[in-house]
């Protein structure tokens, strides 16, 4: 039975693919499920609108995204945390501090796009890794202070 995709499926294919699959797989899964439509004249034409929509919005998405990454090149955060006199911090920055400090700076990225390679665990400057949409990853500073 062909079928026209109207959501992403795993191992078969993306929105708007026509596929040729087993009638049992269409009638129990894909068409109760909302992942495909019966190949039909009209329903041909609206897979390509939606491929068509789909890829404006993937470019806009990809413009979007790195426009961002310009933005974020020159940013540089400052985080206060609990540290001793040697200046080793009595808990770790995590991805939700520096998200939230992104955040208040105006940038809303989710805390699990912030990577942070080696632990942070002690004052001073450190570099953490913002990846955004489409593979783009932008690096940027992170100072820590002690609250004292």
């Amino acid at each position: 039975m062909k079928v026209i995709l109207t959501k992403d499926v795993q191992n078969l294919g993306n929105i708007g693919d026509i596929k040729d699959v087993a009638n049992g797989y269409a009638r129990n899964f894909l068409i109760p499920g909302g992942y495909a439509a019966i190949a039909t004249k009209d329903t041909i034409e609206r897979s390509e609108e939606m491929k068509l929509k789909k890829e404006k919005q993937a470019e806009e998405g990809l413009k979007t995204a790195e426009e961002l990454s310009k933005r974020l090149e020159s940013v540089s955060i400052t985080i206060k945390a609990k540290a001793d006199e040697s200046g080793k911090l009595y808990a770790a920055v995590k991805s939700k501090e520096i998200s939230k400090a992104l955040d208040d700076k105006g940038f809303k990225i989710d805390e699990d796009k912030v990577v942070i390679k080696e632990s942070i665990k002690a004052i001073g400057d450190h570099e953490v890794i913002i990846n955004l949409d489409h593979g783009l990853e932008i690096r940027i500073g992170v100072i820590v202070k002690s609250d004292k």
